[in-house]
């Protein structure tokens, strides 16, 4: 029976159905914490099941025990449904995990074959004409990047093919090419202001911000500078090749040369540029019209190294790198080489490198101004090399920012007489 005031459970003589009652129901608690530990496991509920022992002798009424028995029966039942889904949560991820791994393993494996059976494809991330940067620039209004003495023209080196020209004048000349037409800008190359014909690198366009603002530099020193795209790249038409950009390059030279009458044309190549640079000034030199000065920013030697220097090449340590990805290279047509064209060239050469070019490595750059100086080739012109430090920072398409340019541009091209420097 009960006792009121204390409120406990007192086993009297003829109440046995009251204690087998409680037996009972410890029973049933036992039998259903195992239960759950045949699912759980036994470590994990060892603890639970000398809870419920402990509990089955307490001296708590009977009815409060049942409801305990309950609550503690679903309080059991919550927490191995919420074990089951954090298990199998983990269990989808890890899935999920193996599965994502699985993809890019497969994936890294299959580029190469791909690349080796479709040689287009390497070309098409050498040259990155179809990345256009900055996007929703309109390149017909080059006053949009704040070239205000700009004209824009067309220009058609071939049946088929038109590519974008940018022809910026001295930045002396900035009020009176307000409101001046083509013809104007055409008449003004035969003024008495050296000309640069720049000629970027792969990726972007013309309209490029790092390209912008070195035609702004390049202006404010008194040249004009005349850049295009080439067929393929920004709103130029045609299919990009390695001859297809040498063919175009020699295309603008000859329109700046019949428009500049006796005025220095230098030529300035960047990153890519570069390989199109030599080529144009290689066949230049061979028919003996050479320019006044050549100027590589950020030269490799050759395609192949380039790609085998190239930081972001992941698969330079990939058994048959060579074969998989430098051959498919050479059978597209594609070689840009520096090195080789270095050695036919005889006119001046500048070369600038940052030492913290990402993108083509410096030794590159070194490499190529080692094979260039003791040419028999520049042997009656200047070949200097301009390292900029890395802690400037200047990276791969920065050199335009320091401020040491504008002395090294005056002292390299002002000077006539020659001599090899370093």
């Amino acid at each position: 029976m009960f006792c009121l005031t204390c409120m406990s459970l007192r086993p009297a003589i003829g109440n046995k159905p009251e204690v087998e009652n409680l037996t009972h129901s410890s029973n049933v608690l036992k039998f259903k914490t195992l239960e759950i530990e045949g699912k759980m496991g036994t470590r994990k509920t060892s603890t639970l099941v000398t809870y419920a022992e402990k509990w089955s002798q307490s001296r708590f009424p009977l009815v409060t025990f049942n409801k305990n028995i309950t609550r503690f029966q679903n309080f059991l039942g919550y927490f191995y449904a919420m074990k089951v889904a954090l298990e199998s949560r983990r269990k989808g991820l890890c899935f999920r995990l193996r599965k994502i791994l699985f993809f890019v393993l497969g994936l890294y494996v299959a580029i190469p074959f791909l690349i080796k059976l479709c040689p287009g494809i390497q070309a098409k991330l050498i040259f990155l004409n179809f990345v256009r940067v900055p996007y929703f620039i309109d390149l017909k209004r080059p006053q949009d990047q704040g070239l205000n003495h700009t004209c824009n023209y067309y220009l058609q080196p071939e049946e088929d093919v038109t590519i974008g020209v940018w022809h910026t004048v001295p930045t002396v000349w900035w009020k009176n090419a307000q409101g001046k037409d083509q013809m104007w800008y055409e008449d003004a190359l035969s003024s008495s202001h050296p000309i640069i014909l720049y000629l970027h690198g792969n990726a972007g366009t013309r309209g490029g911000d790092h390209r912008v603002e070195l035609y702004k530099v390049l202006s404010s020193l008194g040249y004009h500078v005349v850049t295009f795209d080439y067929r393929g790249w920004g709103d130029s038409v045609g299919t990009p090749s390695e001859r297809g950009m040498t063919y175009d390059a020699l295309h603008v030279f000859d329109w700046i040369k019949v428009r500049s009458g006796d005025n220095p044309v230098y030529i300035w190549g960047h990153s890519l540029g570069t390989g199109v640079a030599t080529n144009l000034v290689r066949r230049l030199c061979e028919r003996e019209t050479p320019p006044d000065a050549l100027i590589l920013e950020s030269p490799f030697t050759n395609i192949r190294e380039e790609a085998k220097s190239h930081p972001f090449s992941i698969y330079r340590y990939f058994p048959g790198f060579d074969w998989f990805f430098l051959d498919p290279i050479t059978s597209s047509g594609i070689q840009f080489a520096n090195d080789e064209n270095v050695k036919h060239i005889s006119c001046s050469l500048l070369i600038l490198h940052a030492e913290d070019d990402p993108v083509v490595p410096f030794q590159l750059g070194r490499k190529l101004y080692n094979i260039a100086a003791p040419s028999r080739s520049f042997r009656d012109f200047k070949v200097q090399f301009i390292p900029f430090h890395s802690d400037l920072g200047y990276r791969h398409k920065y050199i335009y920012k320091s401020p040491e340019l504008p002395r090294i541009l005056r002292e390299f091209l002002g000077k006539s007489e020659p001599g090899r420097q370093h």
